[in-house]
């Protein structure tokens, strides 16, 4: 199956889920415990991520990828609890998104091309060793393929709510696909072009798209984004205020998509038969590949997208340590719903993979 398939994040479950728990330490927007950094991949392309580095020599580096409609802002729970752990934190913002690049064509958003800008932004942060890696929603569809392409920058790899699919040696039109998996009808708007011309119509409805992705509803209850349509246009000016993240959060949301608009982010949706001739490549150079290095897979118990039965069977693509854990009672929004619980199991993975090295350094 190709990756290029993958839901978003954007699932109007999250609308009947709590608010996220406060106590937690996150990051805010200007942080002053990050610092703000960019990456020059070529003339064309250059990353904007965001740095955290503890107090002391730090044991490794982590590098974390976001997914669709997110920002690096998606990891502010997590940043703080492994700093707290002695790591160095990377998190760029994905190509199409706030001050990183974003290419008008979506020939330049294929898995392949982006795991070789990860690859180059891995050398440059830690040339010295490989680094820990993950990712949620196409961030943790591109880990994977990172991992594939450039195992020897990888120490190990988890990924929230995404379950790793072999590359496929056949490919399968999207309208096939569709058929046999109707919740994914919604990305037939956001690869038209269609999603990202009602978003970017008004300040009004892209906040109202930002309020929606975050829980928001119209105040009878009606979703700004729905599995079988997509956007909802006559709803966008009526969602409410978002139920899993601040006001403050959602201001500085609006203001990153503002500045590319959603073309880029959607561009990510266009690449389906790109990518499945590249994973063609993959599947007859490696037809019977498996993980050698430690791994880790995280699912939500209520992603309506990505449900949990979509881990069934993940052992057998690993010959090195591999852990899947269930998150309940969390949609796919599972790092900034249910923090605590993502961290604990993110923390345990770390901490079985670096071992003394950690222990020594806290």
């Amino acid at each position: 199956m190709s990756y290029s398939f993958l839901p978003s994040m954007s699932q109007h479950v999250v609308a009947h889920q709590s608010q996220a728990k406060m106590p937690l330490d996150a990051l805010v927007p200007n942080d002053p415990r990050v610092e703000e950094k960019y990456f020059t991949f070529s003339d064309d392309i250059k990353y904007h991520y965001i740095l955290a580095k503890p107090a002391g020599k730090p044991t490794a580096t982590v590098l974390l990828c976001h997914g669709f409609p997110d920002l690096a802002m998606a990891w502010r729970y997590q940043v703080p609890y492994l700093l707290s752990l002695n790591l160095q934190v990377v998190v760029p913002d994905m190509l199409g998104y706030s001050k990183t690049s974003a290419p008008y064509a979506f020939e330049e958003y294929t898995l392949k091309k982006l795991s070789a800008h990860m690859a180059a932004l891995i050398k440059e942060i830690s040339p010295d060793q490989p680094i820990l890696l993950g990712g949620h929603d196409w961030g943790g569809a591109l880990v994977w393929r990172l991992t594939r392409y450039y195992p020897e920058l990888i120490r190990c790899v988890f990924s929230v709510c995404v379950p790793y699919w072999p590359p496929s040696p056949v490919k399968v039109s999207f309208e096939d696909f569709l058929a046999k998996a109707p919740n994914f009808s919604y990305q037939r708007q956001l690869a038209s072009g269609e999603a990202e011309k009602i978003i970017d119509k008004s300040p009004e409805n892209l906040r109202g798209f930002v309020n929606g992705m975050l829980g928001g509803t119209t105040p009878d209850g009606g979703p700004a984004f729905t599995i079988e349509v997509g956007a909802i246009e006559e709803n966008l000016p009526k969602i409410g205020p978002a139920r899993l993240a601040s006001p403050d959060i959602v201001d500085y949301y609006v203001q990153e998509f503002a500045r590319h608009g959603l073309h880029g982010p959607t561009n990510w949706y266009r690449t389906r038969d790109l990518n499945g001739s590249d994973e063609e490549e993959l599947a007859k150079k490696e037809p019977n590949f498996k993980f050698k290095l430690p791994a880790m897979l995280l699912m939500a118990e209520k992603d309506g997208a990505l449900p949990p039965r979509l881990a069934e069977g993940q052992e057998k693509y690993f010959e090195g340590p591999f852990k899947s854990e269930l998150i309940p009672n969390s949609s796919h929004w599972a790092m900034i719903q249910c923090p605590e619980e993502v961290n604990k199991h993110i923390g345990d993975f770390l901490k079985s993979v670096l071992g003394d090295e950690l222990k020594a350094s806290l």
